[in-house]
């Protein structure tokens, strides 16, 4: 729990003032049966009025300072733990954003989504009912027993000596409980995991019309999570008739023994009737300890998944830490005013850090700075694998990566990226406008700089025919625009930026023949090295490299021309995609 704690220091002026309110409201509630007491001795069976008056008042006046000091403590734990909320899920946040495209791999989505939302709001509620109501059920045990026994000493140890007994059995429970819920926030996972795939694959789930599969499948992963629930819910639960049984017992010891106490004069009723109130209390207060179990068990395995986030290496502290010490006098902007975008690979190897499969084995190549250079090669071949080591997406595992001639790990990570504008194979646009999407490749960017882009990605006469043009909004993912227009606007996102390096990673898949020609035609008058993965002979001929891979292997390199002459398979491609086609078409 020493993640809730240092989180909670920043308000713990309101922690303790929701703690004072709420020994205040305690304080006035356990002296409530010792003044009933009073009123039955002192004045009921004296038959003095003017005492049940006075002692009336003071109760009334009580009960009413009780209340304010409740609602005081229920505010201030309020702001407490909303406030620890916002922070920690802020922190979460920022802490999975710095992860390394490695290290972010190791978790599920939506088990960070899970982690970042469900575990938050556990801890987030767990503070806020410990503040104003857990807390309090101890102290009530233990103030009840205190006051029992200082009312009447003997009568109050029998209340002494049943409630350690109770409380070993609760703490009991609470560990067993602790690791059960535990798995029930793993199976949470689980079931949001299938959601996220539906939800993400509706259109092919109802395309292959395989609803009732998918229904099977989340019913499924939905039952065991009920299952694992119910079994430690179950648990939990048997707290209660068992406290309940005991305080029973303990309450008709405290009548039987009292009534033989008045009866020899060594108790009053008075005393008898305060020490019965005392025990019911104990009962309340005992009796949210099954609750308090499972609050407590559920809120220890989210702190728990937290801090497993947390406590994770972000993959880019060495990153940082080389570019600072080898690059210590210039900024990012500074950087990338310097930065060129000549690339150079000289036997690079790489593996994914989940695989002891080599994707990339003994790569070499070099391109200056502004020159194109499509890569080519069948599904698995390590295309995307090799454009992903230039923004440091992931780390080479043998080999050396230079950028205009200075090893890539001694730049700084976001100076390097801010000179790169990337479009991943999978399209990812976000929700609002085309101005905004296109905006969130640089944030200053002017109106006329994203006219500029979306030309030059051939997607201008496209978004002016919309009806309200750039400011037209934007579904889920672009789910109102076709997949040539949502590859356009990613590639208008990325050269907004103003790269030194663009990388199109099969961007242009969804085009026909004539709008990627222009694309690339435009791309020839900006002042950048671009990276083409692409399956179309078309897109390559203009390249001043041409690199076909196979098998993460780099089996021929050079223009269309050289490889025309050496490559055997290059020229299997060509005939494949352009004399059949002519032969067709005649």
């Amino acid at each position: 729990m020493s993640l809730v704690f240092a989180f909670l220091k920043k308000y713990r002026i309101a922690a303790i003032l929701a703690l004072l309110m709420m020994v205040i409201e305690l304080t006035v509630e356990l002296a409530q049966p010792y003044l009933i007491s009073k009123i039955i001795d002192d004045g009921i069976a004296k038959s003095d009025l003017g005492v049940v008056w006075t002692w009336g008042i003071v109760l009334l006046v009580g009960t009413v300072f009780a209340f304010a000091a409740g609602v005081s403590s229920s505010f201030f734990a309020a702001y407490a733990s909303q406030g620890f909320a916002s922070d920690l899920r802020e922190k979460l946040y920022d802490k999975v954003q710095s992860f390394s495209y490695s290290v972010f791999s190791r978790f599920a989505t939506s088990s960070l989504i899970t982690r970042m939302t469900g575990d938050v709001t556990m801890l987030q509620d767990t503070i806020f009912m410990s503040l104003r109501f857990m807390t309090r059920v101890p102290l009530v045990v233990a103030g009840s027993v205190i006051m029992a026994m200082v009312v009447n000493f003997k009568l109050g140890l029998l209340l002494a000596l049943t409630v350690p007994l109770l409380l070993a059995f609760v703490f009991w429970i609470m560990k067993r409980a602790g690791s059960m819920f535990k798995n029930v926030q793993k199976r949470l996972d689980k079931v949001n995991g299938v959601i996220q795939e539906n939800l993400t694959g509706i259109r092919l789930i109802r395309v292959f019309v395989r609803m009732k599969h998918e229904n099977g499948r989340f019913a499924a992963s939905s039952g065991k999570l009920m299952k694992n629930t119910v079994s430690a819910l179950r648990l939990t639960e048997t707290t209660m008739p068992f406290i309940m049984l005991v305080m029973n017992a303990a309450i008709v010891a405290v009548l039987w023994f009292g009534r033989a106490d008045i009866a020899a004069g060594s108790a009053s009723v008075g005393e008898v009737v305060a020490v019965a109130n005392y025990a019911l209390r104990t009962i309340g207060a005992l009796s949210a300890f099954s609750w308090i179990a499972v609050t407590f068990s559920r809120a220890g395995a989210s702190a728990q998944r937290i801090q497993e986030v947390m406590d994770t290496e972000s993959g880019e502290a060495a990153e940082r830490a080389s570019a600072e010490a080898a690059d210590r006098s210039s900024n990012p902007v500074d950087g990338q005013a310097s930065f060129r975008g000549a690339v150079e690979f000289e036997n690079v190897s790489f593996r994914y850090p989940t695989s002891d499969i080599k994707v990339l084995e003994d790569i070499s190549f070099k391109i200056e700075a502004g020159n194109r250079v499509a890569i080519m090669g069948a599904t698995g071949s390590g295309k995307s694998s090799l454009v992903q080591l230039i923004p440091r997406l992931y780390d080479r595992d043998q080999g050396r990566i230079t950028i205009d001639g200075r090893p890539i790990d001694e730049w700084n990570t976001e100076t390097l990226r801010r000179s790169i504008g990337y479009v991943p194979q999978e399209v990812l646009l976000f929700t609002g406008s085309i101005r905004e999407n296109i905006a969130w490749g640089r944030e200053d960017a002017s109106f006329e700089e994203i006219v500029e882009a979306a030309k030059i990605a051939q997607i201008h006469e496209t978004v002016e025919k919309l009806p309200n043009g750039y400011d037209t909004q934007l579904g889920q993912r672009g789910v109102n625009l076709s997949g040539g227009q949502k590859q356009r606007l990613s590639i208008a996102r990325a050269l907004v930026r103003r790269p030194k390096i663009l990388i199109l990673d099969d961007s242009t898949s969804a085009l026909d023949l004539a709008t990627e020609a222009r694309l690339l035609g435009a791309l020839e008058d900006i002042s950048c090295t671009t990276f083409l993965i692409t399956q179309k002979i078309s897109s390559t001929q203009a390249a001043d490299l041409i690199l076909l891979l196979d098998e993460g292997r780099l089996i021929a390199g050079g223009t269309h021309h050289e490889l025309m002459r050496t490559s055997e398979l290059y020229r299997g491609i060509y005939e494949s995609q352009f004399e059949k086609g002519e032969a067709l078409h005649a």
